[in-house]
């Protein structure tokens, strides 16, 4: 195992495992989920008509004039409604048939507020909140195409927090409601409203993103060879996520079998994906784990040094020459504390890369092997996963796209660099080296102090984290094909690869 040894501080072992686990995050095995170069990706070709509004007939397809199979409609509408903790949004997507797997036209969305949770007194009310959506749906689906339909509801944690009887009175009443109100099919099976699983948010998010990108169509792939799918990489504030499909050289090794097993069957293919959630190692967390770490280290090595009410802490994460007042967790007991962090000109990315590697828990107990950190399972990316293609969604996009240059965003082909860019970014911003970067990324630079912490601590994750070699394609994006990537795509084409229950 590796060791990492701070050169600034003559600190023991035993205080540097101490560190780790007081402010490194904590792992949860709750279901909390949220190669080679990709600039010829297959995607979707845009639709004749890519909205509702532009769209003269919703009861045809510009594509084609007969289904693929007899058995289907040429047209196909699909309603998924997110019932999050803030509020509820309906997704109606319209598909066509004229391929083996349903082809995205174009969705209508809406958004109501607030969330069914808020209706924890009395479930009548919560399922009459979803009216407005429904509402929206009639209005989208011609009138001979609702009652094959389908429409699903699947809460998140929200709903979950009130607890399971007040919970499932909400379900029960939305159900019901749907069925008597509405001319759209509910299914039978209990996951057609429900609290959805974390597995199912970043399995489903996985099958929207190789959907879009068209690494799921089986007209593309023979029975023997088929196309390799992406890893989806999803970095929140809170907790990050991996979901890949790992294929394994020895015929006599598989995936082990856990919570991180998840089978998933798409177009008459069965995928065996990897996902785990980590929860503790959002962007947001990775931050606080840094400074918290840095602190300590502080105080450490400064025992009741005056006592000062607001000191001053070098912290070699924030960018050169920048500054950012910090409220530091208290250990045993002790009470929170008020600090500066300054980068003054100790702005350094192997520094702050020491300290994220402590953070990381690389060293942690590994009880089923391999692990890539903190303890947990996972195969070996370079044996399982060597050329396939990484997509990296939300503070990887929100970060990154930022700092490149036009000329790897002013192009239509997808927005792709090697990791080892990543690293170079985050050495430049360490130095304070700002006119490395287009001028229009700078302002944002000076602003936020922490984009050295950020940078750098998307390249420890890819590299050392997960374990992807430097020069390893990652491909960042918020939407492929003119559509958000997320869940909810994912969960609607699930939905329509089941058997549909037309409504009589």
């Amino acid at each position: 195992m590796r060791k990492f040894a701070w050169k600034k501080y003559a600190i023991g072992a035993a205080v540097v495992i101490g560190m780790v686990w007081l402010f490194g995050p904590r792992e949860s095995r709750d279901r909390m989920w949220r190669g080679g170069g990709y600039d010829d990706v297959p995607t979707l070709s845009p639709a004749p008509y890519n909205s509702f509004e532009t769209d003269p007939d919703p009861t045809k397809t510009g594509y084609c004039t007969s289904a693929h199979s007899p058995d289907k409609k040429l047209v196909q509408f699909a309603l998924m409604i997110d019932a999050g903790s803030t509020g509820s949004r309906i997704h109606v997507y319209k598909f066509n048939n004229c391929n083996p797997t349903p082809s995205l036209e174009y969705e209508v969305f809406k958004m109501i507020r607030p969330g069914l949770s808020s209706y924890k007194t009395d479930p009548t009310a919560a399922a009459r909140s979803l009216d407005e959506l429904l509402d929206v749906a009639v209005k989208t689906v011609p009138k001979d195409f609702q009652n094959c339909a389908p429409v699903e509801v699947k809460a998140t944690a929200g709903l979950r927090l009130l607890g399971h009887d007040t919970a499932q009175a909400i379900l029960d009443a939305v159900r019901a409601r749907l069925r008597s109100k509405y001319p759209f099919p509910v299914s039978s099976r209990a996951s057609a409203v429900e609290i959805m699983d974390g597995r199912d948010e970043g399995v489903y998010a996985w099958l929207t993103a190789n959907y879009l990108l068209g690494t799921l169509d089986s007209s593309k792939s023979t029975s023997k060879s088929f196309t390799e799918t992406y890893a989806v990489l999803d970095l929140g504030g809170a907790s990050t996520q991996i979901v890949f499909e790992p294929t394994f050289p020895n015929s006599h090794q598989t995936l082990l079998d856990g919570e991180h097993k998840y089978e998933l069957t798409f177009a008459g293919r069965t995928h065996t994906l990897y996902q785990h959630s980590y929860l503790g190692y959002g962007l947001m967390q990775a931050r606080r784990s840094v400074h918290n770490l840095v602190g300590f280290m502080w105080e450490f090595t400064h025992p009741k040094e005056g006592d000062p009410v607001h000191p001053q802490v070098a912290n070699a994460c924030l960018n050169r020459r920048s500054q950012r007042d910090i409220e530091l967790e208290g250990v045993a007991g002790s009470k929170s504390r008020n600090v500066t962090m300054v980068g003054a000109d100790i702005g350094s990315f192997e520094a702050c890369k020491r300290v994220l590697e402590l953070v990381m828990a690389k060293d942690a107990i590994c009880q089923t092997k391999p692990c890539s950190f903190n303890g947990v399972y996972q195969p070996s990316v370079l044996d399982t996963f060597p050329t396939g293609g990484i997509l990296a969604l939300s503070y990887f996009y929100d970060r990154i796209f930022p700092l490149l240059p036009a000329s790897q965003t002013s192009s239509s082909k997808p927005i792709t660099l090697p990791i080892s860019q990543i690293a170079t970014m985050a050495k430049q911003v360490c130095a304070g080296n700002n006119a490395y970067f287009p001028e229009s990324a700078q302002e944002e630079i000076e602003g936020r102090p922490e984009t050295c912490l950020d940078m750098t601590f998307l390249y420890v994750l890819l590299r050392l984290g997960y374990e992807f070699e430097e020069d390893r394609v990652v491909r960042v994006e918020k939407k492929v094909a003119g559509t958000e990537l997320g869940w909810c795509l994912g969960a609607a084409i699930a939905m329509l690869d089941a058997k549909i229950e037309c409504k009589a």
